[in-house]
């Protein structure tokens, strides 16, 4: 999959996702402590999530296929004195990396994933998750009026995540992703998933 379709979401102002800040979710996850260990952020943007999470003292890797999105992520870590790596990669492809991870993060990455897709990054995510390791997933949810693009079911998101594919998904909350284009954010959900 090339990232020129995500790059070109970067070149004239912010992408319609891209708020400037950490998502709200993400930020409580945060302050609740419950990364830890080596984190990645798969599908990192211009690096917000990721740059809270490495303020806290993490080592954090950001990965993305929008060079555009990682160079404006670079600088932000260079202007704030956070150390994040941040790393063009292939999300359905994450063996390539050559590490494994305590805690993944993805935040409006999943629900981009056609049906037929969701297997592949799955078992990508799998493949550098340290086993009793933990997966956050925030993604669009379909249950309430003016939904994101491309909602996801609390059913296929249960339906991705099985033991039979290395995941335990632990909670399954109703949740918020703040947006450009969303007054109060859309309707999400955030899932907890651990490694098995």
């Amino acid at each position: 999959m090339t990232g020129l379709p995500w790059d070109a979401s970067y070149h004239d102002g912010p992408a319609p996702w891209d708020i400037g800040r950490p998502q709200p979710a993400i930020l409580r996850l945060a302050f609740q402590g419950r990364f830890a260990g080596t984190v990645l952020d798969a599908g990192c943007g211009t690096g917000e999530n990721a740059l809270l999470i490495a303020s806290l003292g993490l080592p954090v890797v950001g990965i993305d296929v929008a060079e555009t999105a990682l160079a404006m992520a670079r600088k932000k870590a260079g202007e704030r004195r956070i150390e994040v790596e941040f790393v063009v990669a292939d999300a359905f492809h994450l063996e390539r990396l050559g590490r494994r991870f305590e805690t993944v993060l993805d935040c409006g990455l999943f629900h981009t994933c056609d049906a037929d897709e969701q297997a592949a990054y799955v078992a990508s995510l799998a493949s550098v998750t340290d086993h009793d390791g933990t997966l956050y997933v925030l993604c669009f949810s379909d249950e309430g009026p003016d939904t994101g693009p491309h909602p996801v079911s609390e059913k296929e998101l249960r339906a991705a995540f099985t033991p039979g594919s290395g995941w335990n998904i632990v909670a399954i909350e109703a949740d918020r992703i703040q947006t450009t284009f969303h007054h109060v954010g859309a309707p999400a959900w955030l899932a907890t998933i651990k490694r098995i």
